[in-house]
């Protein structure tokens, strides 16, 4: 499996390392912002082409499918060029900022016959795996879920700390994961959604804190609260309040609602919910399937996004 790696920043990174661990799989382009730096990443893991343009690994017949870890407002562009040149994609959260986008994506994906992958990573992460494991055994029922998304960004830096070139969002990249997690996890889809915003920052121009209230079809509900203005702890935090117990999930790790640690460390073969993801995308080319978090199973909360914005605009 031969594949090019777009946008070699904090995220990217994070993919190459993942990649790295997956028997039979090269990376053979690195397609950065910069020369310098995409030639740095090339020599670190072994990709013989570096270039700052992605037509560049697009027109390789050396490609076989393209990671997109590129700024969100290039997603939408760069997955239906990738499409269109024959290869298969998987393009990070999120899929595009705004509806239109995400359904051209989709429709680009129908047409050219190619697999698109959404990097939907909590549907990955050994926690919610768990979590799910169980819901689809009937062992477990949610209730509600109660999710915090916390950072503090007030400038535009990565996960990192480095400088970003693009403006983060809180409704379609952050908001996104839990959106579509909650409709996952649920097995129904998202019959009601509000939002509130907070004031817009000067600068960056985005609302800086938002509400958002979602409903599944049989009635479970989802209160999620984002801020790119809290000072610590930071990050997402789930809350699943089931009828059989409650649990909180950090990342790829999980809690009860008492605090006490479970080990799901034999919920997937990894740890790394970055690495699950990747080793999905692969596995569902090489076995000519359709991976989880195809574009077909994302869609509903991109459609969900956009309601939701069109709340704001009003």
């Amino acid at each position: 499996m031969r594949i090019a790696l777009a946008g070699a920043g904090a995220f990217g990174i994070k993919h190459l390392d993942a990649l790295a661990r997956i028997d039979g799989v090269h990376v053979v382009s690195i397609v950065s912002r910069t020369l310098e730096q995409a030639r740095d990443v090339a020599k670190k893991y072994g990709a013989e082409q570096a270039t700052t343009d992605l037509r560049d690994a697009l027109e390789s017949p050396d490609v076989d499918a393209v990671i997109l870890c590129t700024p969100t407002q290039l997603h939408a562009e760069q997955s239906i060029a990738a499409l269109r040149a024959g290869k298969h994609v998987q393009v990070e959260i999120p899929l595009a900022d705004n509806w239109n986008d995400a359904r051209e994506v989709a429709m680009t994906a129908f047409e050219t016959g190619r697999t698109c992958m959404v990097g939907h990573t909590r549907r990955f992460n050994p926690s919610h795996q768990w979590l799910h494991n169980r819901i689809v055994a009937g062992e477990l029922s949610i209730q509600q879920m109660d999710v915090q998304t916390y950072f503090f960004r007030r400038s535009n830096i990565n996960a990192l700390g480095q400088p970003r070139s693009w403006v983060d969002n809180l409704l379609w990249h952050h908001a996104a994961h839990t959106v579509d997690l909650f409709a996952y996890q649920c097995g129904e889809p998202i019959a009601k959604a509000n939002v509130l915003a907070g004031p817009t920052h000067p600068q960056l121009g985005i609302p800086m804190d938002m509400s958002i209230q979602l409903q599944s079809e049989s009635g479970k509900l989802c209160t999620l609260s984002l801020s790119f203005n809290n000072d610590g702890p930071l990050g997402t935090f789930f809350r699943y309040i089931c009828d059989n117990g409650t649990y909180t999930a950090r990342y790829d790790d999980l809690f009860t609602g008492r605090d006490e640690q479970i080990d799901v460390s034999k919920a997937a073969v990894s740890m790394d919910g970055i690495e699950l993801q990747d080793r999905e995308f692969v596995d569902a080319l090489r076995e000519g399937r359709e991976p989880n978090s195809s574009i077909a199973s994302v869609l509903g909360c991109y459609e969900v996004l956009g309601n939701l914005q069109l709340q704001l605009n009003q």
